[in-house]
């Protein structure tokens, strides 16, 4: 008998470890990807995210971001911007280092914000972190040139950085 529930117990343990390892090694929706440019500053700026998609959802209701609401402007882990100098965006200053990049939708206004903790999962520890920011600014959101299905960043060479993401684009610069 203790055979018997010694082999059921180890079974069991095997199998639920082989499913959460499956599981573990499961592509994610939101595939990461990572832009990185030299500006013509000399900087090197780099961005780390995951592209979620719109799938046919509504951003705003069915999908991040929401209206003036924390939002890892991306997927999963919090998107990261790392300058290798100090730089200024929109004009304020940014030491060299690696941040999470949230951003917070008020309207057409989108406050960007550079916060030093950046190993962290979404924006859900944003609240506990928020004196850790080393830069906020707003822009001005635009309508997107055409609708991207997937959050996409590009970095121009004159240090334009742009997010879109379903109609929305939201540019700053970086110099």
């Amino acid at each position: 008998m203790k055979k018997l529930l010694l082999s059921l117990v180890t079974g069991v343990l095997l199998t639920t470890f082989t499913a959460h390892a499956q599981d573990k090694n499961k592509p994610r929706p939101s595939l990461p990807d990572t832009v990185k440019t030299t500006i013509s500053s000399g900087a090197t700026v780099e961005i780390d995210y995951s592209r979620p998609s719109v799938k046919g959802r509504t951003i705003g209701k069915d999908l991040e971001p929401m209206e003036g609401k924390v939002w890892r402007t991306g997927a999963n882990e919090a998107t990261t911007f790392v300058v290798d100098k100090a730089v200024k965006v929109e004009g304020k200053a940014l030491p060299a280092g690696k941040y999470a990049f949230f951003t917070i939708k008020n309207g057409n206004t989108w406050t960007l914000i550079f916060n030093k903790v950046f190993k962290t999962w979404g924006a859900f520890d944003y609240e506990k972190n928020k004196a850790q920011d080393a830069l906020k600014v707003d822009v001005k959101g635009t309508k997107a040139p055409s609708f991207a299905e997937k959050v996409t960043y590009t970095i121009a060479k004159d240090g334009k950085v742009s997010m879109l993401w379903g109609d929305y684009a939201v540019n700053f610069t970086v110099k």
